[in-house]
C-alpha cells in the first residue's frame, strides 16, 4: 500500500513537471515572437532586393524622409510665434512705487524733476515693448524666433523679438538714453532703477502648444500614394533611395494596422494556438515512441531548452532586424540530440524547432526547405561522435548542403539566372559559411550540456576508455587478472552490441570499469590469486560472500571518488543484478542439508539490468569468467557453456526489466561463441630445425 502511494505521488509530480514545462515553453516562445506581423523584410539602400516580387496589398501614403520632414518642420518653426500673456499690473505697480519713492526721499537724490520725467517716460516705453525673463529670451534666440504673439485680454498682437527687453537690457537702455539727453548717469545709478523693472510678459505654454499642434497637424507628411496592386520591387532590383522610402512607408503603415487592440489579441491567440499544438504533438510523440526520454527529466529538459533557445534567438534577430537568421547554426540542435539520444528523436525535434522559428519569418518556405535538409545531413554525417574532426567534417557537409539547397531554390525561382549568374545572392552564401563556422562550437557546448543535464557523450566515453587514465592504469597494476578479464569482457560486449544495434562504445566503457571494486581486496578473487594462496580458506561462506559482494559497493565508492558518470555506475551495480554468489551459496547448502540460508547474505544488491547494454555486459561477464574453467576448448564445449549460462540468466528473470528481445539474446550468444572460439583456438606448433 505504501509503495502504491509513493508511485502515485511520483506520477503526480511527473505530470505537474510536464505541465509546467509545456506552459513555460509555450509562454517563452510566444512572448518573444514578433507581433508587428506584416513586415519582416531586411533591406538597405543600393543593395539588391533578396526577396520575391513585392506587390502592395492596400493603399498607403509615401512618407517623406526624416531629414526632409525635419528640415521642413524646422522651417515652419522659424515662422511660428509663441504666445506670451501681458500683465498690465506690473507696469502700474512699478510707476506707483516710483512716485511713492520720489515723495519719500528720492527727490532729494535727483537734481531736478527732469530726471523723474525721464525715468517715467522710459519705463512706459520699456513696458510697452515688453519685458521677459532672461531664460525666455535665451530660448527665443536659440529657436531663432523672429516674433511673438502678445495676448492682451482677448486680443493677440505680434511683437518682434528684437524689441523685447530683459531686466538687464532695459536698465542699460535707460542709462544710455539719459546720456544722450545730457543727464548725469551716476545720479540715475543711485536710484536703483532695476527695482522698477520686472517681466510683464509670461510664457503661455497652453496656447503655444495648441497653436503648434494645429500648425503641425496641417503639415503634409506624405508626398505621394501607392495604390493596392501596384508593384513595389522585384527580386534582384537595387533598392534606390526612392524605393527605400516606399518600403519604409509600407513598414510604418503595416505596423499601424497591426497595433489595434483587437488585431493584437487575435495575433497573440493564433501564436499561442500554433505553438501549443506543435509542442503538444512533440510531447505525444515522446510519450508514444520514446517513453524513456519522456520520463527522464534530463532528456525532456534538454530538448525543450534547445527548442526554446533557437526560437527565441530567431525572434529577437527578426524583431531587431539584426543580420540574417541563416547565420544561426540550427543544425547544432539535431547534432546534440543525436549525440545524447537518437537519430529519429533528433530529426523530429529539429523539425518542430524549424517550424516554430519559421513563424517569425516573412517567407518561411525556403527557410524550412534549407533547414530540414541541413538537419538530415547533420544527423547522417554524425552517427557516432568520438573525435573532434567529426564535427569539422559535419560542419563542411552542412555548409555545402545549405549552399546547394539554396542554389537549387534560386534556380527554381529566379528568372534569367541561367543567362546571368551575377544575380546570385552572394551574401546568402557568406551567411552559410558563417553558419558552418559557428557550428564548430558544438564540440565545447557538448561538455557544458553533459554537466547541466546529466548526459554522457561518446567523446567522454572514449576518453574514459583510454587505458592510460589514472583509474584504469591503477587497476592494471593492482589487479592485473581482473584488468585482463575486463578487457576480454569489453571486447565481447562491444561486438555483441554492434550486432544488435546497441551502444557499443557505452558497453565497452562500462565493461572496463564494472569490476574496479576488486581493487580493494585483490587476493579474494581467483583471477588475481597466485600459487596456492586462497584467503577464503580462513573465512566462513557468509564472510566470503560478503567480501565478494562488496566489490560492487566498493566499485561504486571508487566511481564517486573519480567522478565517473552515472551511466558507468549503473554498469557496476547491475553486472551481477540480484544474482547470488553461487559458489558459496551452493557450498553452504551442501554442508547444511535440510536448512535454508539467509538469502540476502549471498545476494548481490542489484538492481537487475534495465538497458540492453547492461544486459549484454551481464551475459559477457558471466560467460568470460566461466570460460576460463573449461577443461578443453572445443566448439561443442564453448557452445554448451554459453547456452547454459545465458539461458540460466534468462530463466532466473534477470532481463525482465530491460528492453532486450529473445532475438537479441540469440544474436548475443552466437557472437560470444564466435569470439570465444577464436580466442581459445589452439595455435599450430612451430617445427624445430633438425640437426
Amino acid at each position: 500500500m505504501e509503495n502504491l502511494k509513493k508511485k502515485e505521488s511520483f506520477l503526480r509530480r511527473a505530470l505537474l513537471y510536464r505541465m509546467l514545462l509545456f506552459i513555460g515553453t509555450v509562454a517563452l516562445i510566444v512572448y518573444f515572437l514578433p507581433r508587428d506581423g506584416k513586415f519582416n523584410y531586411q533591406f538597405s539602400v543600393n543593395k539588391p532586393w533578396k526577396y520575391g516580387q513585392l506587390i502592395a496589398t492596400f493603399d498607403f501614403p509615401i512618407y517623406k524622409e526624416e531629414a526632409i520632414v525635419k528640415k521642413e518642420q524646422d522651417s515652419l518653426m522659424k515662422t511660428f510665434q509663441p504666445y506670451y500673456e501681458l500683465d498690465k499690473t506690473v507696469e502700474e505697480d512699478a510707476l506707483n512705487r516710483l512716485k511713492a519713492d520720489y515723495q519719500a526721499g528720492l527727490k532729494d537724490s535727483l537734481l531736478s524733476a527732469e530726471y523723474l520725467r525721464h525715468i517715467d517716460r522710459m519705463l512706459k516705453e520699456i513696458y510697452a515693448d515688453g519685458v521677459i525673463s532672461t531664460d525666455d529670451m535665451l530660448r527665443l534666440n536659440g529657436d531663432s524666433t523672429a516674433s511673438i504673439m502678445v495676448v492682451d485680454d482677448k486680443l493677440a498682437n505680434s511683437q518682434p523679438t528684437n524689441r523685447l527687453h530683459t531686466v538687464k537690457k532695459a536698465y542699460e537702455s535707460m542709462l544710455a538714453s539719459a546720456d544722450s539727453l545730457h543727464l548725469n548717469v551716476d545720479i540715475l545709478r543711485q536710484c536703483a532703477l532695476n527695482e522698477y523693472i520686472n517681466p510683464n510678459l509670461t510664457f503661455d505654454s497652453l496656447r503655444t502648444e495648441t497653436a503648434q499642434n494645429e500648425m503641425l497637424s496641417n503639415y503634409s507628411w506624405a508626398n505621394g500614394v501607392v495604390v493596392s496592386g501596384q508593384k513595389i520591387i522585384d527580386r534582384g532590383d537595387l533598392v534606390t533611395p526612392e524605393t527605400y522610402n516606399i518600403l519604409e512607408s509600407l513598414r510604418k503603415e503595416s505596423i499601424k494596422r497591426s497595433e489595434s487592440v483587437g488585431q493584437t489579441r487575435l495575433m497573440l491567440g493564433g501564436q499561442v494556438l500554433f505553438v501549443g499544438i506543435l509542442i503538444l504533438c512533440f510531447m505525444l510523440y515522446l510519450d508514444l515512441f520514446r517513453k524513456d526520454y519522456y520520463q527522464h527529466r534530463g532528456s525532456l529538459s534538454l530538448q525543450f531548452a534547445l527548442i526554446v533557445f533557437f526560437s527565441v534567438i530567431t525572434s529577437l534577430m527578426v524583431a531587431n532586424n539584426f543580420s540574417n537568421v541563416y547565420i544561426i547554426p540550427y543544425a547544432m540542435l539535431p547534432i546534440i540530440i543525436r549525440v545524447f539520444l537518437d537519430s529519429r528523436t533528433a530529426f523530429l525535434t529539429h523539425t518542430i524547432m524549424v517550424l516554430l522559428c519559421s513563424v517569425s519569418l516573412r517567407f518561411p518556405h525556403e527557410f524550412i526547405l534549407t533547414q530540414l535538409t541541413a538537419g538530415l545531413v547533420a544527423i547522417f554525417s554524425l552517427r557516432e561522435l568520438s573525435q573532434r574532426s567529426q564535427i569539422f567534417r559535419t560542419a563542411i557537409w552542412v555548409t555545402l548542403t545549405y549552399a546547394t539547397t539554396y542554389f537549387a531554390f534560386e534556380l527554381m525561382t529566379e528568372s534569367g539566372l541561367a543567362n546571368d549568374f551575377s544575380k546570385l545572392n552572394v551574401r546568402m552564401y557568406t551567411y552559410f559559411i558563417i553558419n558552418g563556422i559557428l557550428l564548430l562550437f558544438t564540440y565545447p557546448l557538448l561538455f557544458l550540456l553533459e554537466k547541466t543535464f546529466g548526459f554522457t557523450s561518446n567523446v567522454t566515453l572514449v576518453e574514459l576508455s583510454n587505458i592510460n587514465n589514472d583509474l584504469l592504469r591503477q587497476m592494471s597494476e593492482t589487479v592485473p587478472g581482473t584488468f585482463q578479464h575486463s578487457m576480454q569482457v569489453a571486447n565481447l560486449a562491444a561486438e555483441a552490441a554492434i550486432r544488435i544495434g546497441a551502444k557499443s562504445q557505452l558497453v565497452r566503457t562500462g565493461a572496463l570499469y564494472h569490476d574496479i571494486g576488486k581493487m580493494e581486496n585483490p587476493a579474494f578473487f581467483t583471477e588475481n590469486q597466485s600459487g596456492n594462496v586462497n584467503p577464503h580458506k580462513n573465512l566462513s561462506y557468509e564472510q566470503s560472500a560478503r567480501v565478494v559482494i562488496g566489490h560492487v559497493t566498493d566499485g561504486l565508492k571508487l566511481a564517486d571518488k573519480y567522478n565517473l558518470p552515472k551511466v558507468i555506475k549503473d554498469f557496476i551495480s547491475t553486472h551481477h543484478g540480484r544474482g547470488k554468489t553461487k559458489y558459496f551459496y551452493i557450498s553452504w547448502k551442501n554442508e547444511h542439508p535440510g536448512e535454508e540460508p539467509n538469502e540476502e547474505l549471498f545476494t548481490y544488491p542489484g538492481p537487475n539490468p534495465f538497458t540492453k547494454e547492461q544486459a549484454i555486459l551481464m551475459m559477457a561477464d558471466a560467460v568470460e569468467a566461466a570460460s576460463r574453467s573449461l577443461p578443453e576448448y572445443t566448439e561443442e564445449s564453448i557452445g554448451a557453456l554459453v547456452d547454459k549460462i545465458v539461458d540460466s540468466q534468462v530463466t532466473e528473470g534477470y532481463f525482465k526489466e530491460c528492453p532486450i528481445t529473445f532475438k537479441d539474446i540469440a544474436t548475443v550468444k552466437s557472437v560470444f561463441k564466435e569470439k570465444l572460439k577464436i580466442a581459445y583456438h589452439t595455435r599450430v606448433s612451430y617445427p624445430e630445425l633438425k640437426k
